[in-house]
C-alpha cells in the first residue's frame, strides 16, 4: 500500500539516486534496437551560475521532450555542459582574492592566476548541475562537457586557425563596448541600459572664416512668416561634453533649409581650436534639437558610421580606464597649434576622470561664453552588467569574424525551411539581426578563456597557428625567405634560441560566445570523427530564450553550416520570459525574484515543473504565482490518492488486460478518453505546445479519471457482480498506469514512484517504459458517459450558483427526452441520484414552475428551486453581490479610461488591471444569469 500522502522531500532524492545508480539517462538508454537518434544540447549555464527561473523553464521543457522521446524508444542524448563564463568567473576569483587579502592577479601573474581559477572551478564551480538534477533534468551526466576542457579547446583552436586562414577572421580597429572598470571589450548582451536623470548641454560652435547665416527664431502667425537672426555659430547638444575634445565634424541634414548652405564650411572646435567640417548626412534629424549634431567617430557608434561615410578622422581622447589623454596623444595633437586656451585645457584635463572632465569642460565653455543652455534630461545610459559602470564606445584593435559572410548560409537555411523557429514570428527577429549584421568582435582583454592562438614577430607580423612551435616555424620561414632588416636579427636569435625570444603571443582571450558557438558539434567530439558525432549530429531541437537568438543561436548556425556543412538543429523553440505574478520582469532591484530552489523545497520539483509547463503557451510570458504551484501540487496529490483508492479496492495491473474486451460502459468510456488524451498529448508535445499537453493531462487525470471514473466505479466495487468488479479493477489499474506514463515527462519523480508501485520493481523504470499508444475507441460509450457527466456537472453548477445547501434534495424533472435519453436516465439512475443529490427522476412534457433549467442534449433538466432555497433571500444576496462587482468594474474602467494612468503606469500594472476587469465581467455575467434563474423560479 502506498504511503497515506506523497512526501516530495523524501521521495525526490530517493528517485534521483535510483536514476543515477541505473545510469538511466545514458545516451541510448532504453532505446529500441535500430532506433532513430534524438539529441538536444543543453544551453550551457555559466560555471558561476545557480538555478534561476529562466533555467527552470528552459530545462523543464527540454526534459519533457527528451523523456517523451526516450519513452518512445528513440536513441536519446541530452548533452550537458557548462560555459567557462570569462568575465563572471574572473570577477569571482578576483573578488575572492581581495576578500582573503591575497595577492591580486597582477601580482601573481597570468599562469598562477589561471591555475587559481581552475582550482576554484574544481572546488566551487558548477553547482548548477546538482540543482538541475534536483529539477529532474535527465541529461547524460556521464558526458558532461566544459567549454575549456581539452577537447573543446582543441575545437576552438581548429576553428580559429581555419577561419583565419580562410580570411574570415581578421584584426581591425573599430568601436567596441568597453568596460572601463573591467578593462575589456564586452558584448551587447553584457550591456544593460539604466535610466539616468542627467543633463543635456547645448554648446555654440563658432563658424570659421567669418561665415554667417540667417537662422529662424520665431514664427508670426498673422503674417505667416519667420523672423530671423544672423548667427556666426551652430548650436549642438550633448549628454557627454567630455567627448567634444574628439569631435571631427558637425552633421546637418542635407534637406534642412537652415543649414544646407553651410555644408562644406567649417567650425572651430571650442577649447581645442581644430577646424572641423560641416557635413550633410541623413543621420542628423532636423526635427530634433537644433538639427545639428556633433560627430565624434571614436566615441559613438552612430558617429563612427557617419565618420566612415565622410572619411573623417577618429580621435580617441580617453584611456582604457576612461581618463582624458591629451598630452601624449598623437592623434589628438595632429594638426593642432598648442597655444592659448588649448595649453590650459591640456594642462588641467590630461589624466582627469571622464566625469570630472565633463564638469570642467562645461565650466570652461561657460567661461568662454559658448554654453548656450542646460536642460534636465532623463535618458538611458548603457552600463556593463558585471562592472556596473557606464560603458564607453572605445576605438581599439580587436579580432573580428566576418559575420556578414558567414551569415549568408545561415539566413538561407531559415528562409528555405531547413531550420524552423517556433513560434514562427521569431524568424523576423533572426532575419533583422542577420541581414544587418556587423563584424563580430571575438577578443576580450581577460586572462580566463581561450588565449588567442596568434603570435607576433619583431615587426608586428602576425602568425596564427594551433601552437607556438608551428607559429615559430612559420615565422622563421617568413623572415629567412625575405631579405630585410629582420632576417639577420632572426638568424642571430636562432643561434642562441630561447622560448619567446622571437615571437610574442597575443594576450587576449576569445569571447565565450565563440566557444559556445561550436557547442552542437564540439561536445560530440569534433574535430575528431567520433561515433557520437556521426550518430547525433544534426541535433533535433534547440530550446532557448529569445534574448540569445543572435548571440548564440545565429552563431551556432553559422559555425555548424561552415564546419559540418549541415544545420546544427532543424528546430529552434523559443520560450518566453518568466515574470512575477503581476507580469513584471524579475530583478533583484525590484525584490521580486523567485528562487526555484525555494519553490522545490516548499512544493516539490514536480509541482514547479508542471506549473511552468502548463503556463508555457507559445509567445506568451509566464506570469508565475506561487499559489498556482500549490494548486498543481494538489493535482499530484489527487493522482496519488486515486492510486491509493484503487489499491484499497483491489485494483492490480494485469498484463493480460485487453481494452477491447471490456464490457462495462464506464470502462469503455474511460479507455476511449485515454486514447483521445494520449493522441492529444503526443501531438501537443511534438508541436511544442507544452501548455496544451499539460492541460489535456490535467483535464483527463483530475476530471475524468479521479472525479468521474473512480466515483462512478464505486457502485461497481460495492456491488455483487464479481465479473464487473474484476473488469473494473483491471481497467482502473491499467488506466492509472497509462496515466502515470503520460504524466511522467512532466512530473517525473512522483510518477517514477507510482510506476514502481503499480507495475512492480521488475517492470523497470518509468523513464524507460513504453509511451502509451492506445487505439481503443467506443464513440457510443464515450457519448453516453460524457452525457452523464454534462448532466451532473450542470446540476451541480446550478446548485452552487443558487447557494443550495449540500443536504437539500429535490426531484429532477426531465422535459423533452427521447427514448435514448430515457434509457440512459434509467441505466444511470443510482449514479445521478447520488452525484447530483436528487430524490427521484421524473419525465414530463413541460417544465414545472419555479425551476432552474439546463439543456443537456435534446432534453431540458429542471431543478425546482422553491423546494431547495429561500428564493427571496437568495435573490437579495445575488443582487448585493452584483452591485459590489459592478462597483469594482466601474472603478477599473474609470482608471483604464484615464489616459494619464495608462501612459504613466508600469505596463504590467495596466495589464493586471485589464485582467481584473475581464475576471469581474465574468463574475457579473454569472451573477446576472443566477438572478435570471431566481426570477424565473419565483
Amino acid at each position: 500500500m502506498l504511503e497515506k500522502s506523497y512526501d516530495a522531500a523524501a521521495v525526490e532524492p530517493k528517485i534521483a539516486t535510483r536514476w543515477a545508480e541505473a545510469n538511466a539517462f545514458a545516451a541510448g538508454a532504453g532505446a529500441e534496437p535500430g532506433a532513430d537518434p534524438y539529441c538536444i544540447v543543453i544551453p550551457p549555464p555559466n560555471v558561476t551560475g545557480s538555478l534561476h527561473m529562466g533555467h527552470a523553464l528552459n530545462n523543464t521543457l527540454q526534459d519533457i521532450l527528451v523523456r517523451f522521446q526516450r519513452m518512445r524508444g528513440r536513441d536519446v542524448l541530452w548533452q550537458p555542459g557548462m560555459d567557462h563564463a570569462g568575465i563572471a568567473t574572473q570577477m569571482v576569483v578576483e573578488r575572492q582574492l581581495a576578500e582573503r587579502k591575497e595577492p591580486s592577479r597582477h601580482d601573481m601573474g597570468r599562469d598562477q592566476f589561471v591555475e587559481r581559477i581552475w582550482n576554484w572551478k574544481d572546488e566551487s564551480g558548477g553547482i548548477i548541475f546538482n540543482q538541475l538534477k534536483r529539477l529532474g533534468a535527465s541529461c547524460d551526466w556521464s558526458r558532461e562537457r566544459f567549454t575549456m576542457d581539452e577537447g573543446l579547446s582543441q575545437a576552438v583552436l581548429e576553428v580559429f586557425v581555419s577561419l583565419y586562414k580562410d580570411g574570415l577572421i581578421y584584426k581591425d580597429k573599430r568601436l567596441v563596448n568597453w568596460d572601463p572598470k573591467l578593462l575589456t571589450a564586452i558584448s551587447d548582451l553584457e550591456v544593460e541600459t539604466v535610466e539616468i536623470k542627467g543633463s543635456l548641454w547645448h554648446f555654440r560652435y563658432p563658424l570659421a572664416d567669418g561665415v554667417t547665416y540667417e537662422h529662424p527664431v520665431s514664427f508670426n502667425e498673422d503674417t505667416e512668416s519667420y523672423s530671423y537672426e544672423t548667427r556666426d555659430y551652430i548650436i549642438v547638444a550633448t549628454t557627454r561634453p567630455e567627448t567634444m575634445l574628439g569631435d571631427t565634424a558637425i552633421a546637418v541634414n542635407p534637406e534642412d533649409e537652415r543649414y544646407k548652405d553651410l555644408i562644406g564650411k567649417s567650425v572651430i572646435l571650442p577649447l581645442v581650436g581644430r577646424r572641423i567640417k560641416i557635413v550633410g548626412d541623413d543621420y542628423a534629424d532636423e526635427t530634433a534639437g537644433s538639427g545639428a549634431v556633433k560627430i565624434t567617430p571614436a566615441h559613438d557608434f552612430n558617429d563612427f558610421e557617419v565618420g566612415k561615410r565622410h572619411h573623417l578622422r577618429a580621435i580617441n581622447i580617453l584611456t582604457a580606464d576612461a581618463r582624458v589623454t591629451l598630452k601624449d596623444n598623437e592623434d589628438f595633437l595632429e594638426g593642432l597649434k598648442v597655444e592659448g586656451k588649448l595649453i590650459e585645457v591640456m594642462e588641467e584635463l590630461d589624466g582627469m576622470d571622464r566625469f570630472a572632465a565633463r564638469a570642467e569642460i562645461v565650466a570652461k565653455m561657460e567661461e568662454v561664453g559658448l554654453l548656450d543652455q542646460v536642460e534636465a534630461h532623463t535618458h538611458m545610459v548603457p552600463h556593463g552588467d558585471r562592472g556596473g559602470v557606464p560603458i564607453e564606445p572605445f576605438l581599439t584593435d580587436q579580432w573580428y569574424v566576418n559575420a556578414a559572410e558567414m551569415a549568408k548560409p545561415a539566413i538561407a537555411s531559415v528562409r528555405e525551411g531547413r531550420t524552423n523557429f517556433v513560434p514562427k514570428n521569431w524568424e523576423k527577429t533572426y532575419f533583422d539581426w542577420m541581414e544587418n549584421i556587423q563584424p563580430w568582435c571575438i577578443s576580450r582583454q581577460l586572462w580566463w578563456g581561450h588565449q588567442i592562438p596568434a603570435w607576433y614577430g619583431p615587426d608586428g607580423q602576425v602568425f596564427v597557428e594551433k601552437d607556438e612551435e608551428t607559429a615559430l616555424d612559420a615565422a622563421i620561414q617568413h623572415y629567412i625567405a625575405h631579405e630585410g632588416p629582420w632576417k639577420a636579427w632572426v638568424e642571430e636569435k636562432l643561434e642562441n634560441f630561447e622560448p619567446g625570444a622571437i615571437l610574442t603571443r597575443d594576450e587576449d582571450v576569445l569571447d565565450t560566445w565563440f566557444s559556445s558557438a561550436l557547442w552542437p558539434f564540439s561536445t560530440l567530439g569534433w574535430p575528431d570523427k567520433t561515433p557520437e558525432l556521426s550518430r547525433y549530429y544534426q541535433t533535433d531541437v534547440l530550446v532557448t530564450g529569445f534574448d540569445i537568438i543572435f548571440f548564440w543561436v545565429a552563431r551556432m548556425m553559422m559555425m555548424g553550416l561552415h564546419f559540418m556543412k549541415e544545420e546544427p538543429f532543424h528546430t529552434v523553440y523559443v520560450h518566453a520570459l518568466v515574470r512575477d505574478k503581476s507580469g513584471a520582469k524579475m530583478s533583484k532591484s525590484k525584490g521580486n525574484v523567485i528562487d526555484p530552489l525555494d519553490l522545490i523545497d516548499e512544493y516539490g520539483a514536480d509541482a514547479l515543473r508542471f506549473t511552468l509547463a502548463i503556463m508555457a503557451a507559445q509567445g506568451r510570458d509566464v506570469k508565475l504565482d506561487p499559489s498556482r504551484i500549490a494548486g498543481y501540487r494538489n493535482f499530484g496529490t489527487k493522482l496519488w490518492n486515486a492510486v491509493r483508492f484503487a489499491d484499497m479496492n483491489g485494483a492490480v495491473l494485469d498484463p493480460a488486460f485487453d481494452p477491447a474486451a471490456a464490457k462495462l460502459t464506464i470502462n469503455r468510456w474511460i479507455l476511449t478518453e485515454l486514447t483521445r488524451t494520449s493522441n492529444e498529448v503526443k501531438a501537443a508535445i511534438e508541436t511544442y505546445k507544452f501548455n496544451e499537453a499539460s492541460s489535456a493531462l490535467y483535464r483527463f487525470i483530475w476530471n475524468q479519471v479521479c472525479d468521474w471514473y473512480l466515483e462512478l466505479l464505486k457502485p461497481v466495487f460495492n456491488g455483487e457482480d464479481e465479473s464487473a468488479k474484476t473488469e473494473a479493477r483491471a481497467c482502473a489499474a491499467h488506466v492509472l498506469a497509462e496515466s502515470v506514463k503520460l504524466l511522467h515527462p512532466f512530473m517525473p519523480f512522483m510518477t517514477e514512484e507510482l510506476w514502481e508501485h503499480l507495475a512492480g520493481s521488475g517492470a523497470g523504470l518509468a523513464c524507460h517504459a513504453s509511451w502509451p499508444e492506445p487505439s481503443f475507441e467506443d464513440a457510443d460509450a464515450a457519448s453516453e458517459i460524457n452525457w452523464l457527466v454534462d448532466l451532473v456537472s450542470g446540476l451541480r453548477s446550478v446548485r452552487a450558483e443558487m447557494n443550495v445547501p449540500p443536504s437539500a434534495k429535490a426531484a429532477l424533472v426531465m422535459v423533452g427526452t427521447n427514448a435514448k435519453t430515457a434509457e440512459r436516465l434509467d441505466r444511470h439512475d443510482p449514479a445521478i441520484k447520488q452525484l447530483a443529490r436528487v430524490t427521484e427522476i421524473v419525465l414530463e412534457t413541460a417544465a414545472p414552475a419555479g425551476s432552474a433549467q439546463i439543456v443537456v442534449g435534446e432534453a431540458t433538466a429542471c431543478l425546482p428551486l422553491g423546494e431547495l432555497i429561500d428564493l427571496v433571500a437568495e435573490k437579495a444576496r445575488l443582487e448585493k453581490a452584483l452591485s459590489k462587482v459592478q462597483g469594482d468594474i466601474d472603478k477599473i474602467e474609470s482608471k483604464l479610461g484615464n489616459e494619464k494612468f495608462v501612459a504613466n503606469a508600469k505596463p504590467e500594472i495596466v495589464a493586471a488591471e485589464r485582467e481584473k476587469l475581464v475576471d469581474l465581467q465574468g463574475q457579473k455575467d454569472k451573477l446576472a444569469e443566477a438572478i435570471t434563474r431566481i426570477s424565473q423560479a419565483g
